[in-house]
Order: C-alpha cells, then sequence, then structure tokens
C-alpha cells in the first residue's frame, strides 16, 4: 500500500510549482510577488546578461523610454519581464525566500 504522507508530499511539491509559475492576477504581465520581493530587497546579488536582440524591435530604446516614464531601473524591467516569459512557459526559478515568521 503507497505512503499516504509520500503522495501528499508530492501533491504539495505539484502545488508549489504550480503556485511559482503564474500570478493569481488576471494580468499576465503582472510581476509575480516574489520578483517583487527580490528586486526590492536591498541585498540583492545582481548579475550582468548580455544578449544580442534585433535592432529593429528597439528593445534598447524603449527599456530606457519606459525608465524614463515610469523611474523603474533598466534591470528590473528585464528581470521582471524575462521572470514573467519563464514562469507563464513553466520555468519558475526555485528560490529560496526567508520566512518571515521566523526570528
Amino acid at each position: 500500500m503507497p505512503d499516504l504522507s509520500q503522495h501528499a508530499s508530492q501533491l504539495r511539491a505539484v502545488a508549489d510549482a504550480l503556485e511559482a509559475q503564474s500570478d493569481p492576477t488576471n494580468d499576465p504581465f503582472a510581476p509575480h510577488p516574489d520578483t517583487l520581493k527580490i528586486i526590492n530587497g536591498r541585498h540583492t546579488n545582481r548579475g550582468q546578461i548580455n544578449y544580442a536582440v534585433p535592432d529593429d524591435l528597439q528593445i534598447q530604446r524603449r527599456i530606457r523610454r519606459f525608465h524614463a516614464d515610469h523611474g523603474i531601473q533598466h534591470g528590473d524591467i528585464v528581470a521582471m519581464a524575462l521572470d514573467t516569459f519563464l514562469r507563464a512557459n513553466g520555468y519558475p526559478p526555485d528560490l529560496k525566500l526567508p520566512n518571515p515568521d521566523v526570528p
């Protein structure tokens, strides 16, 4: 007979993975709350990414303009956009967020 606690653990893992994939709001472009916690964190380590994108899409110009209009930093714009895209396609991050209930 299968161990019910093992099945419950597997179901919890699936539920956690599904929750990590998408934000439960109706806005598919809304950043995930965990993503915002990381971006807004004071001690967030940052790494550089560098990908060649088609010039015709004017990505860099559009990012600069969005930054000027909304005040969101360039790297944060890119991080939120890529995170939203990857989560929507089934690639959530494996985050180790601090537990606010533990002193």
